[in-house]
């Protein structure tokens, strides 16, 4: 697996905000709350917004976090996140499997959301320069979805040509046992949302 010591070992990915100014505002003081936190690598990840207000909320996202050098991934395509600048785009295992090259050039970064060992190995093929790997244990955000396990996470990270960062049910706390495990950090919604 190619390693890659540029990137930081959390990746945040946010939760949706509320479609009222009021939830706009707590979002924007909770991811000020991360950022203070040490949280360096984020994810916009708010599905349900219509492009126009996914733009807003990524433009202000954005200029939070330029103020403590961090870097914000938009989860939307790869033609969006040129379009709001941003440092790279998120591509969800849909798009990813949808991609037959990388989508974006070498001066953005791409991340991919994987599952299996077929999602794991195209996104080597295309050229992302890291996944998430999920869920590997129980998670709120998808009760239904079955957790993979740390001894299932370990075969496929042994599988990858890009570093992984464990997903579903992580903590902070988890950081030593994904990397005994052959990953490069965790990304969790919850856990590096809510402090």
């Amino acid at each position: 697996m190619r390693l890659d010591t540029s990137l930081p070992e959390l990746y945040l990915i946010t939760p949706s905000p509320t479609q009222t100014d009021d939830g706009v505002s707590v979002f924007l003081a909770q991811l000020d709350g991360a950022l203070q936190a040490g949280v360096r690598l984020m994810q916009l990840r708010a599905p349900e917004l219509d492009r126009a207000a996914y733009t807003r909320l990524f433009a202000q996202a954005q200029a939070h976090c330029r103020r403590y050098d961090a870097t914000l991934l938009a989860n939307t395509t790869a033609e969006h996140a040129q379009i709001l600048d941003a440092a790279g785009v998120h591509l969800n295992s849909a798009r990813l499997m949808a991609c037959r090259a990388r989508p974006l050039g070498a001066r953005y970064l791409v991340s991919a959301a994987c599952h299996d060992l077929s999602q794991l190995l195209h996104a080597g093929q295309i050229g992302v320069d890291f996944v998430t790997l999920s869920p590997v244990q129980a998670t709120l955000t998808h009760p239904e979805a079955r957790p993979l396990g740390w001894q299932a996470f370990a075969e496929l990270v042994g599988q990858a040509s890009v570093p992984v960062f464990a997903l579903g049910g992580m903590r902070r706390e988890d950081l030593a046992r994904v990397k005994q495990a052959g990953g490069h950090g965790i990304a969790a919604i919850n856990s590096l949302w809510n402090r």
